[in-house]
């Protein structure tokens, strides 16, 4: 009995296994989440890495890097914005005229802006899930622990 409890009351029942078993769950998702996060990060890398693509020296950072990760994508997608808004006359592709010769050009680089975009955000998912995952760890052992101390 504790000071904070009455004078006769009974101790509130505890079912401390419950609480492990559901800390035994929530530490092996966390572990799945974490593995999943990590193996996305590294496909996505590779996919790009398998790409050659290398930062434009005209690139306000990272100039001469390969494209492999999330910082150096959106480098090359800033730099390939720049060569467009030069080749298109300050003009993006659906403000060009249809007959224009570097309405092909401007849409390219537009696509090739959005791939890169893409693979910034899948970066920025994977990172997510593997964090989710050590903190869904962290909670299974916090559960895991105070079943054992109750």
């Amino acid at each position: 009995m504790t000071e904070t409890e009455p004078a006769g009351a009974k101790p509130a029942k505890r079912n401390d296994k419950a609480v492990r078993v559901v800390g035994i769950i929530v530490a092996v998702l966390g572990i799945v989440f974490l593995v999943a996060g990590v193996a996305t990060y590294a496909v996505i890398s590779s996919t790009l890495a398998d790409e050659k693509i290398t930062v434009s020296d005209d690139a306000a950072h990272f100039a001469g890097k390969d494209v492999k990760g999330p910082f150096t994508a959106y480098a090359q997608a800033d730099v390939i914005a720049k060569h467009a808004e030069e080749i298109g006359g300050g003009k993006t592709y659906s403000e060009l005229a249809q007959d224009d010769p570097n309405r092909a050009t401007v849409m390219n680089a537009s696509f090739l802006r959005a791939s890169l975009f893409t693979s910034v955000v899948a970066f920025g998912v994977a990172a997510f899930v593997a964090v989710v995952g050590v903190v869904l760890i962290l909670l299974g052992w916090v559960l895991t622990r105070l079943a054992r101390i109750a």
